[in-house]
């Protein structure tokens, strides 16, 4: 079994480029990069706010620059999940099914997936109106009527944000009651151009090639109505991709990693590092993932240095 200096689990913007920047660095990193490779931007049509694509670009595309750029350094990728690790002694030890990996370095870049309704229609015009999120393709919908789907912070930060491109903005709510903090309650209740249907769900998304609209079930009554909209916001949160982790290093009540020692990558086990949405319950952007993608690389091979 060969000991490797770094293992990165996972891929998308922090996997790859803490790997661009690991293999420049000559650490010869190896990617577990999973089945589904890329992260959320593989679902993405249109990114339009990356740096240095002034045009915009397809998520995949973007993604495959960055996988490209990182093989050219010399990064090593194996395409299957890390099924488990065991973080409880050094050297760390990785497993995917039954093969084991043994690293000096882990950088953890699972990301954490989108939770969604869960309708066929959902799924079908995803990229064609429905979104899960608004810093990502708000500006497609200027003008445009729009739905938000949630009753958290992150969906009263959706709704408030789409306001400046959007004619109006309808939060759709499971309850009549929110469940975000007040200050944000306050934002959306009292804005102009939100309104709210509560004790609702989304039964489907109309439209063929794109949304044209929402069934809506009133879950006290079971009456449903139609409500024209020309985009879908999902945001009922994210599940970080940490299942496999657990029991081998903190993490939040959400199931994020913990980093104690920010403003480094570094979790609480040694040589263990962390970046992207896996660790990142705020910004959630392909820039800051890349970017702390970035900071890993460097945190791991400062760490190297110490035990080489």
């Amino acid at each position: 079994m060969q000991n490797e200096d770094l293992i990165i689990i996972g891929s998308g913007p922090a996997g790859y480029t803490a790997a661009i920047y690991a293999a420049r660095a000559n650490l010869k990193p190896l990617m577990i990069e999973g089945y589904q490779s890329g992260g959320l931007l593989m679902l993405t049509s249109d990114v339009e706010n990356f740096p240095g694509f002034p045009e915009g670009i397809e998520g995949p595309e973007l993604m495959g620059k960055f996988r490209k750029q990182a093989e050219r350094f010399g990064t090593r990728f194996i395409q299957k999940d890390a099924t488990r690790v065991d973080f409880s002694s050094w050297p760390l030890k990785v497993y995917v099914g039954n093969e084991e990996y043994s690293a000096k370095s882990v950088v953890l870049s699972t990301g954490a997936a989108t939770k969604w309704m869960g309708i066929e229609s959902e799924s079908r015009l995803l990229g064609k109106g429905v979104s899960s999120c608004a810093t990502c393709d708000g500006a497609f919908f200027q003008g445009a009527k729009l739905v938000v789907v949630g009753g958290g912070d992150s969906a009263m930060e959706e709704a408030v944000f789409l306001t400046r491109f959007a004619s109006h903005v309808t939060i759709v709510h499971r309850r009549d009651t929110l469940r975000a903090s007040k200050i944000m309650q306050d934002r959306a209740l009292n804005h102009p151009k939100i309104s709210f249907v509560w004790n609702s769900a989304v039964d489907e998304v109309l439209g063929t090639d794109a949304v044209t609209g929402v069934r809506l079930k009133n879950l006290v009554n079971g009456e449903t109505q139609n409500l024209p909209c020309e985009g879908v916001f999902v945001a009922i949160g994210h599940s970080p991709n940490t299942t496999f982790l657990k029991g081998q290093l903190p993490l939040d009540e959400k199931g994020y990693i913990v980093l104690p020692k920010r403003p480094t990558t570094a979790t609480s086990v040694k040589g263990v590092f962390a970046a992207g949405d896996v660790q990142d319950v705020i910004y959630r952007q392909a820039i800051t993932a890349a970017a702390t993608g970035c900071q890993a690389a460097i945190d791991a091979e400062r760490f190297l240095e110490t035990v080489h």
